[in-house]
């Protein structure tokens, strides 16, 4: 009979097992992104060259206050967050000149702020669909790019961000 041959039993070398470690390691952090929150997309106006006042009248003015309890008071009244929408749509619809100043205490919860400036924007979104149904007979979204500038021009966002203070 013939004898078998014992075979030597297959090894992974482990000397470079570190070094393989480490180069993957560096690879995942040069690779990977990190996703950084950034805040609040807002467009600014760009900067003027000469400041000038205007005065404002007080007719024209819808003060929106957001207290550290999350309330939120239109004009001295209170006021519920789905409420907004409506009621900010019939008073622009009233006076189109109409500025509205979001107000907040500084401990305001950050999410009842964005609540309220989604309706607040909501709203104006409305506005710019009415108009582009009335004058193009379409959607706004529907419009060319010209079409949507004459839109935006004749129903212009107005919303003032004021600094936030201690309410009482």
């Amino acid at each position: 009979m013939l004898k078998r041959r014992k075979r030597a039993e297959a090894e992974i070398p482990s000397a470079s097992m570190a070094d393989i470690a480490f180069e993957l390691l560096i690879f995942f952090l040069v690779a990977t992104t990190f996703d950084v929150d950034t805040g609040i997309g807002l467009v600014l106006p760009p900067a003027a060259e000469t400041t000038e006042q205007v005065k404002i009248k007080q007719s024209d003015i819808a003060k929106l206050l957001v207290n550290a309890a999350g309330e939120v008071l239109l004009d001295g009244e209170l006021i519920t967050v789905p409420q907004i929408r409506e009621t900010i749509k019939n008073k622009i619809k009233q006076n189109p000149k109409l500025i509205v100043s979001i107000k907040t205490d500084r401990e305001t919860n950050y999410s009842r702020y964005i609540e309220v400036l989604d309706e607040l924007k909501l709203a104006y979104n409305d506005l710019r669909e009415e108009h582009s149904l009335k004058t193009y007979g379409k959607s706004f979204k529907d419009l060319n790019r010209d079409q949507q500038e004459e839109v935006k021009k004749a129903i212009p966002i107005r919303i003032s961000i004021a600094e936030p203070e201690e309410v009482k």
